[in-house]
């Protein structure tokens, strides 16, 4: 008999028709595939129900005798049913199996078990479809082991209601009776399963072995048998993650930077000097962290999370300035040209003329023209541009650097690991990297998402700033409502000052819905649309209104912003590109159009582009949602706030995890199986604890073995998710 370990392959213990039905359901090949196929619940059969007593279209469970069998072939289409008639001594039932035909060899005539299923009635006789059974010894075997019939027939009925059934995730190729039969038929040729976790880590966590673990998880006799086994499995779930986390940035921190000291007279502090604004508490301690950490012979990896216009565009500049210092070169890189334009300006507006000239920032987009392309490229291959800024062209081949020695990526969650390691391979030693996001994240999913990088946060904003007033409005009920916020527009128009109107689509759509522009039944918000009406109403006669889309190229993307920017533009109908970094701070009012369609985050994200100077900002969220819907409940948990990292744990709530962990970091949320970090913060903080003992002591983890190997496996599968 063949030895079945959890490499095993699927094919060579369920045979190839069943391993790839699973290959083509799930992706499984191997038995640990499939054992981690975990239940996504567990029922039980129930009290046991006299026959006479049956209620139809509820789940039963019966204690009966096989009577008689007939099979019969479907007269439609291929395939055969067997009829099972059954009874108590109160009355009648048949069991209904489709294409089962080899249950005629168990369930024969004399035969007595538990049936359990779902009460149906078919030309007036009740009947059971496909139910689960256990058949029991028969009589005369049970009087030979010295037992009562009756009394153990009852007792083993008892347990059999009770015993938990798992049910799985399925599909209609692979229901969960054949995934249960598949996974028993494993179990039951597996050879014990060597556990990896170290017995401390066990004894610790109170957590039962690995081999006990995965079969009470499938084979449970008593809830608190199942309970155990989904501690375990978790426990190890979030472990492995974490450990692989924690030896990733063990295995960064232990390679050489180039150490880039602060100096006392250097371009930071004649940056400060001129800066007409002092820096928040927040900006100092995080610009003290990532100070220490690019002077330091190990690379910095951060992650900078930082409150819509807390400043953190500011605290990146000023740790590039402190690598110009010993001469070495940083690159921002945005998502957006829009985006890394608006850096471009704001550093050289913010740099004082003899650091701009000293350190002469270039910027490099896709947009560009050949000749300026050209000259950016020159400047930064000879070592002139000490700080460059730029979108996904500075990945290019084209785009080569004298002395990279810091990469700050905007908007991470834009861009893949691999992205980030494209840049780091542009520099001749290993470089400082420095992760933002205005998108706070909580810290569960910072951990799962990217628990290789140092979190370092910013929540207070900027003193001087107005602030800004949000409302969820509510225009079904009350058009008068979208009317009044036209006006309000108008309004603050009229005193020279700019607005932004946000809709969900770019071009309308063909299913007419009533949406924002007052009135009649319209299709869905469109930016075209909404703007050509506004164009057409009296009231806005004289207003100049510009359209801004994703769809529109990078010089006209540019082009757009800056006239808006300028005060060119009065009222800018766009979509969400205008989400992330748009500064713009004669802009007071924005209108969200239809505002049901956004997340938490994403609704933040808009409202930060107002109330950026010194006049206050209003928002208003225009929704058509019922008041009693999760989409308004949303919307005034948005309006309620302006905390972000407050309305990032709501939206973590809301939407779970694997929105989140798909938003934060592409593939993250195909890695989870058991672990809920909306759930399990615990359990995760217990896991990175551990992992950072083990790799703090042992980085290698000589002294386990089998760590290794799961460490191994577990790199490989973040490699993969790396490349998504």
């Amino acid at each position: 008999m063949q030895t079945v370990t959890l490499k095993t392959p699927l094919a060579q213990v369920l045979g190839s028709k069943t391993a790839a039905a699973l290959q083509r359901a799930f992706g499984y090949q191997t038995v640990a595939d499939l054992l981690w196929h975990l239940p996504r619940r567990y029922t039980k059969r129930g009290e046991l129900t006299a026959l006479n007593t049956l209620p139809v279209g509820e789940h039963a469970t019966i204690v009966a005798q096989v009577l008689d069998v007939q099979k019969r072939q479907m007269a439609s289409r291929a395939g055969s049913i067997l009829t099972v008639r059954v009874t108590d001594g109160t009355g009648y039932v048949s069991l209904t199996f489709f294409n089962q035909p080899w249950r005629e060899q168990e369930l024969l005539p004399g035969k007595q078990g538990q049936f359990s299923g779902k009460v149906t009635s078919y030309r007036g006789q009740l009947q059971l479809q496909n139910p689960d059974y256990q058949l029991f010894d028969s009589a005369a075997e049970t009087r030979e082991a010295g037992g009562d019939p009756e009394q153990l027939a009852q007792a083993r009925a008892k347990a059999y209601a009770l015993k938990p059934v798992p049910v799985y995730p399925a599909t209609a190729a692979v229901p969960s009776w054949v995934l249960a039969k598949s996974i028993d038929t494993v179990l039951a040729q597996l050879e014990t399963v060597a556990d990896p976790l170290p017995l401390e880590i066990r004894a610790a966590q109170e957590i039962i072995d690995y081999d006990t673990a995965l079969r009470l998880a499938h084979q449970p006799e008593r809830d608190q048998d199942f309970r155990a086994a989904l501690g375990s499995l978790k426990f190890r779930e979030a472990f492995e993650l974490q450990l692989a986390l924690v030896a990733r940035a063990a295995k960064y921190a232990s390679r050489k930077a180039t150490p880039r000291p602060l100096r006392d007279d250097g371009y930071v502090t004649q940056l400060d000097a001129g800066l007409p604004f002092s820096l928040t508490a927040d900006q100092q301690a995080a610009g003290a962290r990532l100070s220490a950490g690019i002077a330091s012979t190990s690379p910095l990896a951060t992650l900078l999370q930082g409150e819509v216009g807390a400043g953190k565009t500011l605290v990146a500049l000023r740790a590039m300035l402190q690598v110009a210092d010993s001469g070495g070169q940083s690159a921002l890189l945005a998502p957006t040209e829009v985006l890394a334009a608006q850096h471009f300006e704001n550093f050289q507006q913010l740099l004082p003329a003899a650091v701009r000239e000293a350190v002469h920032p270039v910027l490099i987009t896709g947009s560009m023209s050949q000749t300026e392309r050209r000259k950016a490229a020159l400047a930064v291959a000879s070592g002139q541009a000490l700080l460059v800024v730029g979108t996904h062209a500075l990945l290019s081949d084209k785009t080569m650097f004298a002395d990279l020695g810091f990469i700050v990526v905007d908007e991470q969650h834009r861009f893949g690991v691999e992205q980030r390691e494209a840049l780091r391979n542009k520099a001749k030693t290993v470089p400082h990297l420095l992760a933002m996001t205005a998108t706070p994240i909580p810290r569960t999913v910072a951990l799962t998402a990217f628990g290789e990088l140092e979190t370092v946060e910013i929540r207070q904003l900027p003193a001087g700033r107005a602030g800004i007033t949000s409302f969820a409005v509510q225009t079904r009920l009350m058009p008068q409502r979208l009317t009044r916020a036209w006006q309000r527009a108008r309004e603050e128009i009229a005193a020279g000052r700019q607005v932004y109107v946000v809709c969900p689509n770019i071009a309308a759509e063909a299913a007419p819905e009533k949406v924002a522009t007052g009135g009649e039944g319209r299709n869905r918000a469109s930016v075209h649309e909404v703007a050509a009406r506004l164009r057409a109403r009296p009231d806005f006669a004289g207003v100049r209104i510009g359209e801004l889309t994703g769809q529109l190229g990078g010089e006209a993307k540019t082009a757009v912003m800056t006239a808006f920017a300028a005060g060119e533009i009065d009222l800018l109908v766009a979509t969400t590109v205008v989400e992330v970094g748009v500064n713009v701070p004669n802009a007071t009012m924005m209108l969200v159009l239809e505002a049901d369609r956004f997340g938490v985050s994403q609704l933040h994200q808009l409202r930060g582009r107002v109330g950026r100077g010194q006049h206050p900002g209003l928002c208003l969220f225009l929704t058509e949602a019922e008041q009693e819907s999760a989409a308004w409940s949303r919307l005034t948990a948005v309006a309620a706030t302006l905390d972000g990292f407050a309305l990032a744990e709501i939206d973590l709530e809301q939407r779970g995890e694997g929105d989140i962990l798909g938003t934060a970091q592409a593939g993250v949320k195909s890695t989870l199986r058991l672990l809920r970090v909306t759930q399990d913060a615990e359990v995760l903080y217990a896991a990175r604890e551990w992992a950072e003992k083990l790799v703090g002591a042992d980085p290698q983890l000589q002294r386990y073995p089998a760590l290794q190997e799961l460490l191994r496996v577990q790199e490989q599968r973040l490699a993969q998710l790396d490349k998504t």
